[in-house]
């Protein structure tokens, strides 16, 4: 397949799916195999265009963004709070991720474990959508900083790939008793240390190839993804956050569920 058609239909990939609960980099991988092209080699585009959908949430977020922004300036309690928190959800991860890097690399060689944890996600989602208690509408301010800190920890189990970094930190705050809105923007929120950090130790761990212009992937396929995932991912989050306050995430569950299941058919009997 022509480089930049694949960097096209990825950027388009991660920006539908990053903030769904549904796993992009599961998405991603399992794109790998079907358009036939080695992950290996794009390993560094599929992290860095995560950004992409990472700016859109900044963009459609810039007025909350600002108003903390100039509120620690002020020490108002809120901003303080807001801060704190997505610090405290960060910090798990931010560990793991450089603890255990080696063995999450070893993870994302393999599309198998994929499709098992697209089902068992989607299982996971329909029970918290069966049995969680939300409760009433608030905000990332307001949020305990331990129910904070607990989301974090959940957050780690999209290390494995197909869990989804977004499903677990959503699902998770809505069984911890966060509404349904209050728990989409949390996630989209702490997406931004998280993935920018993720982004940072690849590009260290890729620095000598990168620097050298060395990769077969460029920068030029790389401007190309960031873009297209930034369109895409600015379109989906408002949808997404509409469509979750009024019907819930059960959709989610059934499409991971059926896309999982086809996935290991697939990579079984191929």
């Amino acid at each position: 397949m022509d480089l930049t058609l694949t960097a096209i239909l990825l950027g388009i990939v991660e920006g539908v799916t990053e903030f769904l609960p549904v796993s992009s980099t599961g998405h991603l991988i399992l794109a790998s195999e079907l358009f036939g092209y080695d992950a290996k080699t794009w390993e560094v585009f599929n992290i860095v265009i995560q950004l992409g959908a990472i700016l859109a949430v900044v963009v459609l977020y810039w007025r909350t963004i600002w108003a903390v922004v100039t509120g620690l300036f002020s020490r108002d309690p809120t901003s303080l709070r807001f801060v704190l928190n997505i610090l405290v959800a960060f910090i798990p991860a931010a560990v793991l991720g450089v603890l255990l890097k080696s063995q999450i690399d070893a993870l994302l060689e393999s599309p198998y474990p994929v499709g098992f944890a697209l089902v068992l996600g989607g299982v996971a989602i329909l029970v918290i959508e069966k049995y969680a208690k939300p409760g009433p509408p608030t905000g990332i301010g307001q949020i305990p900083v331990r129910t904070a800190f607990g989301i974090g920890v959940i957050q780690c189990l999209a290390m494995i790939p197909g869990v989804s970094r977004s499903g677990a930190t959503i699902m998770g705050a809505l069984a911890m008793g966060v509404e349904r809105r209050a728990a989409a923007e949390f996630s989209f929120f702490l997406a931004i240390p998280t993935m920018i950090g993720a982004t940072v130790l690849q590009m260290w761990d890729h620095r000598t190839e990168l620097a050298s212009g060395s990769l077969t992937v460029g920068w030029g396929l790389i401007g190309i993804g960031f873009v297209v995932a930034f369109v895409v991912a600015l379109a989906v989050i408002r949808a997404f956050v509409t469509y979750i306050s009024r019907h819930g995430f059960s959709p989610f569950a059934w499409y991971r569920i059926v896309i999982g299941t086809a996935a290991v058919v697939w990579l079984t009997l191929r």
